[in-house]
């Protein structure tokens, strides 16, 4: 059934024409990844680079074609464009961090951008991401969530909202929450739509969002990477000038191999490693408040002596943080009085100093 829908859509995507050449989108090779499954249809246009900003009707037209073939109930189709173009001259800051050959870094008006990445899924990344970006947010800086995780977009969920971005031109307004500006493929397509997608898809959504959507001029951008070291990673590597990742991982030594692997997969792609977070470091029980140390304890911190990057801090295993993660409050602004809030602030206060370091002067974090 998938492969006939599949070859349906093809057929229907004969009549699409590109208005340059004058040739349908298939037979010019433009579709790519196209998969199909319970009704559900994704695959990507692909572009040349330097005419990646006039394709957006052809985008739309393929998605509106695709949909009306019969049995398809969700299309997403996203430009990718990575076909050789013509140099375009950059400015003096993309030069300065552009790798060999590659084209003009994305995101210039954002001062620093930091991933928050980890080796293995389930160690609490999302939930650190967020509330590092609020924490940050919270003492008066202009700061960008970015939620890197194709296939398992949690910012919705963590920031409390399901509303549609809204779109001017090609360009896409990001959403406005506790403080931040925040972009998520999750705010693009239903919330239990299955992200079926190949490599050069996923990091054409990556480029969409990062180069498509109005971030305006920014002090820091704050990036929920994916889990593991893949396609997305290499992405963000090699198309925005990264300041540095922040590693998160809990204590027990299967998480801390995984983490081993983040470090050195940044120190490859020539990305400074900021520190290592150890989260759900201890259990702390709501009733009584006694500690377990459930994974063991302090193995992010020996790993980080014995790795030579900064151990940044250490997070409870606790119900309140869960529980407002999955409210989309985070704890750094339902509870800012709390242990764990100040633990937050710090953690975000340190990544700002060490940021500025490496950046210059800038406005400074005062932790009360």
């Amino acid at each position: 059934m998938s492969e006939t829908l599949a070859a349906a859509v093809v057929v229907a995507l004969r009549a699409v024409k590109d208005p340059l050449t004058g040739r349908d989108v298939v037979s010019a090779g433009m579709v790519q990844g196209l998969a199909a499954r319970d009704g559900l249809v994704q695959f990507s246009l692909e572009v040349p680079r330097e005419r990646a900003a006039q394709m957006e009707p052809l985008r739309a037209e393929a998605q509106k074609v695709a949909a009306a073939v019969p049995g398809v109930l969700n299309v997403t189709v996203v430009l990718t464009a990575h076909r050789p173009a013509a140099p375009q001259p950059a400015t003096p800051r993309q030069a300065a961090r552009a790798p060999t050959g590659q084209g003009a870094m994305l995101l210039p008006e954002v001062g620093a951008i930091v991933a928050v990445a980890s080796g293995k899924g389930g160690v609490g990344k999302s939930t650190t991401a967020v509330n590092l970006a609020v924490a940050l947010a919270a003492q008066g800086l202009r700061v960008g969530l970015l939620d890197a995780d194709i296939y398992g977009p949690s910012l919705p969920q963590m920031l409390g909202t399901r509303e549609k971005p809204r779109s001017s031109g090609q360009t896409i307004q990001p959403l406005s929450r506790w403080g931040l500006k925040a972009m998520s493929i999750g705010f693009l397509v239903d919330e239990e739509t299955p992200m079926i997608w190949r490599g050069p898809m996923v990091m054409g959504a990556l480029e969409q969002m990062m180069g498509q959507v109005a971030w305006g001029a920014l002090d820091i951008m704050v990036v929920d990477m994916p889990p593991g070291t893949g396609d997305a990673q290499l992405t963000m590597s090699q198309r925005v000038p990264l300041a540095g990742a922040v590693i998160v991982s809990t204590p027990q030594d299967v998480a801390l191999l995984d983490a081993r692997r983040g470090v050195r997969m940044f120190e490859k792609v020539n990305v400074p490693v900021l520190g290592l977070i150890e989260n759900m470091s201890y259990y702390c029980c709501p009733n009584c408040n006694h500690r377990a140390e459930l994974f063991g304890h302090g193995g992010a911190k020996r790993e980080a002596d014995r790795l030579g990057v900064e151990f940044l801090g250490e997070l409870p295993l606790k119900l309140a943080i869960r529980e407002l993660a999955d409210a989309g409050t985070p704890i750094v602004t339902a509870k800012p009085d709390s242990e764990e809030a100040a633990t937050y602030r710090r953690i975000a206060a340190r990544l700002w100093e060490k940021v500025q370091a490496k950046a210059g002067a800038g406005p400074a974090i005062v932790i009360d």
